[in-house]
């Protein structure tokens, strides 16, 4: 009885730590296919003082996942947002890097329910996306349909390569 128990508990060890290891394992793919796409939201104020009473814990975190596409004229910048309002968005580019800020808001529709499941982050975000090409800003154009944004820039100068040989 006393061996078999061992054993039990050796089967429950090791099931575990194959659990621990494959959990572990979907967190670093999370983290190096996203790159940069899991984005911190941060409570504001405005959403302090509307759901100030509101006992909810809402995420932190989310997904904003992006696409970066290159052509030879341009580099094309797609980025999922979804529940955010074109106006809450703000795009920026500083020294060839693209930032997107915002705010995506909580409504709560009905105060008498109860939330099972609460995935989705809310509050103001700020995700930065390292541009490969030097840009023309003056140029660049952004648009947004059914959840996702594309921001055109239209590519300047040469990438420069340059062998050097050893002598």
């Amino acid at each position: 009885m006393l061996d078999s128990l061992k054993q039990a508990g050796r089967n429950i060890g090791h099931e575990l730590g194959r659990t621990w290891e494959n959990l572990a394992e979907g967190w670093r793919e999370l983290v190096s296919r996203g790159n940069e796409a899991l984005t911190h939201f941060v409570k504001s104020k405005d959403e302090e003082q509307k759901n100030g009473s509101t006992p909810l814990t809402l995420p932190r975190w989310s997904l904003l996942a992006g696409e970066i596409e290159e052509t030879d004229q341009e580099i094309l910048v797609h980025i999922e947002v979804p529940g955010i309002e074109k106006e809450d968005c703000r795009i920026t580019i500083e020294n060839n890097v693209l930032y997107l800020s915002g705010e995506k808001h909580f409504a709560r529709e009905r105060n008498e329910s109860i939330y099972h499941i609460m995935e989705r982050a809310y509050g103001a975000f700020q995700r930065s996306i390292p541009l490969p090409h030097n840009v023309d800003t003056d140029k660049a154009e952004a648009s947004y349909k059914n959840g996702v944004m594309t921001v055109r820039l239209p590519k300047v100068g040469e990438k420069k390569i340059k062998t050097i040989p050893l002598t």
